[in-house]
């Protein structure tokens, strides 16, 4: 009979110890189907439009949305200067997210799609001055020769390096001309 006592103290451990380790299991689960940034926020989003239009000052955030959606620009045009090499692609990125950023600086990230993959053009750093707004709206100013016309670009807004929004566009311009000829006179060597 001394033996029984002991028998159910171990098995009572057991048990205790296996609804232990059982509940740690399915608190661990839990948290891993529900992370703790899905349960009290959404994933940051943002809504990114280009407009080569002027944009009027002191509207509302909800008048600039409209105006910017309105206003959208899938191709944009380089300006006519004589010279080709100081043409360049103006326009304004407008940028809404889906919550303010909490962060004083986001990235636009520039790729040429044109060839089917990603290829690397530039980075803007755009600072802000008001961390708790949802909309900004930042200058650009596309130039030659890292832009090139007559290429399908995709822009990248990334903050605190994690992707949140991507839009594409067009870069219409006027190519270098070449006439095809080649001159091997002396004159042309000097």
């Amino acid at each position: 009979m001394s033996h029984r006592p002991s028998t159910n103290r171990s098995s009572r451990r057991w048990m205790i110890l296996g609804s232990t380790l059982a509940s740690i299991a399915f608190a661990f689960a839990a948290i891993a189907l529900h992370p703790p940034e899905a349960q009290g926020q959404r994933r940051l989003r943002a809504t990114i439009t280009i407009t080569q239009a002027t944009i009027a000052r002191g509207l509302s955030e909800a008048a600039l949305l409209r105006f910017a959606r309105s206003h959208a620009s899938k191709i944009m045009n380089e300006t006519n200067e004589e010279d080709l090499a100081t043409r360049h692609w103006p326009g304004n990125l407008v940028v809404n997210f889906s919550a303010p950023p909490s962060d004083l600086e986001f990235h636009a990230l520039y790729y040429d799609i044109t060839d089917g993959v990603r290829n690397f053009v530039d980075d803007m750093s755009i600072y802000v001055h008001d961390d708790s707004q949802r909309t900004y709206v930042q200058r650009i100013n596309l130039e030659r020769p890292r832009f090139r016309p007559n290429r399908r670009m995709e822009m990248v807004v990334t903050v605190r390096h994690e992707e949140v929004g991507t839009v594409r566009f067009e870069l219409r311009g006027e190519e270098p001309r070449r006439s095809g000829m080649v001159d091997f006179t002396d004159e042309a060597a000097e």
